[in-house]
């Protein structure tokens, strides 16, 4: 069966095309969407997870490749007192809940597509995350096999799968190989036996092209979790049905700012000073930024094995005791114990979207302090956002601009300015954002596509022709 798969850094979802129409598989009882998310009781659990879901005549390879984590799994079960059959490893909402309960315990990662083509990725950390990946498609094509099994379907074969423009800022080529390498191993050890990949804002492109009249020039603006990515397309009835599609994309750009940056830069400016951020040292010296920001960058691999180091707990306990208000800093050394940054950056998140339609909220933070709230508004949402936003209306520009360029050598009719501006993905919910990216064409129609749904569709879409 030839199915579209969005690995997304925020969520995941699959799609079969069914009597000419897209149709999202399950992934949980209630959702067409699964969290990109994993927790396990000790990171060595992950690869022996992975091995009891992999196709029979991978396994021996795999189990030659990670035999010394393979040992480790064994000695940590016995050490965690955890039988052999025993649930250790959980992705999804599963592995939010067991974070929650268990946040100091456990290993877990959100948003494992970020750090894919993360620069300078040791053998052993590019192994981690083929395992993490793996484990989590694994998940994903068992559930939509069971789907498609109970509409008399075959299984999942074939998928093309999404990937941003540039998975990292920087690195380049280096970067976006290393990612879709990764992915497309962990893709044949999930059992898919062909693998093509497509980008997103042309996915969802696609998509959104199948309900256009007439002809138009199109900037595709995706503003996922992980990335923002911009296409400009030639769109419409004249080249719907053209198989080869190339031709009529002019210009791409794409970077690693989304929406787990602008949870991050609110959770620094709005909840960070409830933590000890922009107070002062008892000598009138302002407090250090580093170990705040360290606290909640939790896209940043470097920033979180920093602020757990010992280094790092040292300065917090120094902190304390030179703070005018070290009850504040008291606050961020429970986060360094416990291990709590994500849980912060989440309730930035819940708070990005209660803000979406309210002026002001009052964001909770019981799990640190009983009682603890922090009231925060839209004025400071946007302020804190100001910097990423700046970024993806650069993004857009960089897209149009290298659309025009390359019109001009091909002398073919190319707008400075696009007909349409289509925008999907879950972070273009919020007004701020929104208004921002419906400013920078200001003659251009907006179009809001289905926040999730659009690259899915449209990945559903192109599978059917690339691989029929």
């Amino acid at each position: 069966m030839f199915v579209g798969f969005d690995y997304g850094s925020a969520n995941c979802a699959i799609g079969v095309m069914i009597d000419d129409a897209v149709s999202l598989l399950p992934l949980s009882t209630h959702s067409d969407f699964m969290p990109s998310t994993l927790y396990a009781m000790d990171r060595e659990l992950i690869a022996e997870a992975v091995y009891q879901g992999l196709p029979e005549h991978l396994k021996a390879e795999y189990s030659h490749l990670r035999s010394s984590q393979l040992m480790r799994a064994k000695l940590m079960r016995h050490e965690l007192d955890l039988s052999p059959n025993e649930q250790a490893v959980f992705v999804g909402q599963a592995a939010i809940d067991a974070y929650l309960d268990m946040p100091e315990e456990g290993f877990y990662v959100r948003s494992p597509k970020s750090f894919l083509g993360a620069n300078g990725l040791r053998v052993e950390q590019i192994a981690l995350f083929e395992d993490i990946v793996t484990l989590m498609m694994q998940h994903v094509k068992t559930l939509a096999d069971k789907a498609l099994n109970a509409k008399s379907l075959s299984s999942a074969s074939h998928a093309v799968i999404g990937r941003p423009v540039n998975f990292q800022g920087i690195g380049g080529e280096d970067s976006n190989q290393q990612a879709e390498t990764i992915l497309r191993l962990a893709a044949t050890r999930s059992g898919f036996t062909d693998v093509r990949f497509l980008f997103e804002p042309l996915a969802a492109g696609m998509d959104f092209e199948s309900n256009l009249s007439d002809d138009n020039t199109v900037l595709v603006v995706d503003v996922g979790g992980g990335t923002t990515d911009c296409s400009v397309v030639k769109m419409g009835p004249s080249y719907i049905k053209q198989q080869d599609r190339s031709p009529d994309c002019f210009g791409h750009s794409g970077q690693r700012i989304g929406g787990n940056d602008l949870d991050i830069a609110l959770a620094m400016t709005g909840l960070m000073p409830s933590f000890g951020a922009d107070t002062l040292m008892i000598n009138g010296k302002p407090m250090p930024r580093t170990p705040f920001w360290n606290a909640v960058a939790v896209n940043d691999i470097s920033a979180q094995r920093d602020f757990v180091s010992l280094p790092s707990r040292k300065l917090v306990e120094q902190l304390i005791k030179e703070a005018q208000q070290p009850e504040l800093l008291v606050r961020l050394q429970k986060v360094q114990k416990n291990q709590m940054s994500y849980q912060v950056v989440r309730e930035a998140e819940a708070a990005k979207i209660s803000l979406s339609d309210n002026d002001t909220i009052q964001c909770s933070l019981d799990f640190i302090e009983k009682g603890l709230l922090v009231p925060l508004t839209a004025a400071q949402f946007e302020q804190a956002i100001n910097d990423p936003l700046a970024k993806v209306e650069a993004l857009m520009k960089q897209a149009m601009q290298t659309a025009t360029a390359k019109a001009e050598q091909q002398d073919c009719d190319m707008p400075t300015t696009p007909d349409i501006v289509y925008v999907t993905g879950g972070t273009a919910r919020s007004p701020a954002i929104y208004n921002k990216i419906a400013s920078v064409y200001p003659n251009a129609k907006v179009v809001v596509g289905d926040h999730f749904g659009s690259v899915t569709a449209g990945l559903t879409r192109c599978a059917q022709s690339a691989f029929n």
